[in-house]
């Protein structure tokens, strides 16, 4: 009989949408600052610039996806992807998200996947 495992579906949706968002800000920094400054021939300075709020984005969603794989250690993540919100710029999405991940806990009583065979 297979257990089924209680997620912290609300912190892992919200956290995974803002860690989507930070990702497309950071592309988009990265290639409006490197038109800027290609300018005064400065691009990789532009792409510096993108790349700090890419790597962000790519943790908080590393950070929502082990939320959801491995519920047994939402604190932890919760603690990453708050702190990386609140380094970001205060992404809201993945801010909630970090919180919930933070107080989530699993309820007292376990469902099964399917009941016992009658004997």
């Amino acid at each position: 009989m297979k257990r089924m495992e209680e997620k912290p579906t609300a912190a892992f949706a919200l956290s995974l949408v803002g860690g989507i968002l930070e990702l497309l800000l950071g592309i988009a920094i990265a290639g409006v600052t490197g038109a800027i400054f290609a300018f005064i021939g400065l691009e990789a300075l532009g792409l510096v610039f993108g790349a700090y709020w890419i790597i962000l984005g790519i943790i908080i969603l590393l950070g929502a996806i082990m939320l959801y794989n491995n519920p047994a250690s939402t604190h932890t993540w919760g603690i990453v992807i708050l702190i990386l919100s609140i380094i970001s710029g205060l992404n809201i999405f993945a801010l909630i998200g970090g919180i919930l991940a933070m107080v989530w806990k699993p309820s007292t009583t376990t469902r099964s996947a399917a009941p016992p065979p009658p004997p």
